[in-house]
């Protein structure tokens, strides 16, 4: 039973994008729990296994039912394209306590007896004490478990948003949504986004337009958020995750490599998405000034192409460029 979301005719002017460092935490705390998630993740999962062993998610996991509602003043949605994480950590500090106990209710009712537990019991007598810890725990989480690979993940963040700024600018807000994940059907008709996930709602966004936001850990799901301190917004799987933990030398052939020198072939085969230099240069783990040098020398080749978007400038494979780095056409 899916979710329609009605626009009204100011809606389509106030889509955004957000990348979320506190969202990716909580998400990733979620995939520790849940094996059917760790997939994609597992050269992550054993570099940080040892750091998520010294932590306490207990508390965290229990408000993360398999279905149902979790606590959103745990991550409320960002305010801007992209927030800090000490931003939005603050933020979750300054929770008014009164509404929380009925968020923990709800969602420790989603697990037959989490209430009765002692870390529910805790949870449900102390809301203002439970929500000062609860940041704490996430703090703690962000720095051993996110914070090390941010880098890599917010250019994997950053290269969804541009790609699909593009593809908006290009086709328009029908060609954006059918593209965004196999779960969202437009109808131009009634001006209604469908997202195919459990439960039944219809909201009309009534002027509040809908924030967009490409997610590493949420894989393979959709989630959606309306209530408050929510704007509307839809999290989906972010482009390109399979590739994310492997090193650039993991995806270069090794005949390329003698071709063009291991680093130039690594940015080649790093540009599965259109990417601008920062973004590539995050994901390598290399100093901008070198990855541009590079970039010149490819495009110059005619094994790349860029063009300006908006304040920077993006570069993706020509044809002989992807026949070079044995990348299929799409």
């Amino acid at each position: 039973m899916p979710y329609h979301l009605h626009f009204g005719e100011a809606d389509p002017l106030r889509i955004r994008f957000a990348i979320s460092p506190l969202w990716e935490t909580h998400s990733a705390v979620r995939v520790l729990a849940r094996p059917a998630k760790q997939g994609y993740h597992l050269p992550w999962m054993r570099r940080i296994a040892d750091a998520a062993r010294e932590l306490d998610l207990g508390p965290l996991q229990l408000l993360m039912p398999l279905r149902g509602h979790s606590p959103d003043f745990l991550y409320p949605p960002p305010l801007g394209p992209a927030a800090a994480f000490e931003d939005e950590i603050a933020a979750v500090r300054e929770t008014d306590p009164a509404p929380v106990l009925d968020d923990f209710e709800r969602a420790l009712a989603e697990t037959p007896g989490a209430a009765a537990t002692p870390e529910g019991r805790r949870l449900l007598a102390d809301p203002a004490g439970a929500v000062v810890r609860l940041a704490e725990l996430l703090r703690e989480a962000w720095e051993a478990l996110i914070a090390p690979d941010w880098p890599r993940l917010r250019a994997l963040l950053e290269a969804d948003v541009a790609y699909h700024s593009r593809r908006l600018a290009e086709g328009g807000l029908e060609r954006l949504l059918d593209e965004l994940h196999p779960a969202f059907a437009w109808d131009a008709g009634t001006s209604t986004l469908t997202v195919a996930y459990p439960g039944r709602h219809i909201r009309p966004l009534e002027g509040q337009g809908l924030v967009l936001m490409p997610s590493v850990f949420t894989w393979p799901d959709v989630v959606s958020g309306f209530d408050p301190p929510w704007q509307p917004t839809v999290v989906y799987p972010a482009r390109g995750i399979g590739g994310l933990w492997s090193e650039s030398g993991d995806r270069t052939p090794e005949a390329l490599a003698r071709l063009l020198g291991p680093v130039r072939a690594g940015v080649l085969c790093a540009l599965a998405e259109p990417m601008g230099t920062t973004t590539l240069a995050h994901l390598l783990g290399r100093a901008p000034s070198s990855v541009s040098s590079h970039l010149t020398v490819l495009r110059d080749a005619g094994l790349l192409t860029s063009r300006r978007y908006g304040h920077q400038v993006l570069y993706e494979r020509t044809p002989l460029g992807i026949a070079l780095s044995g990348a299929g056409p799409g």
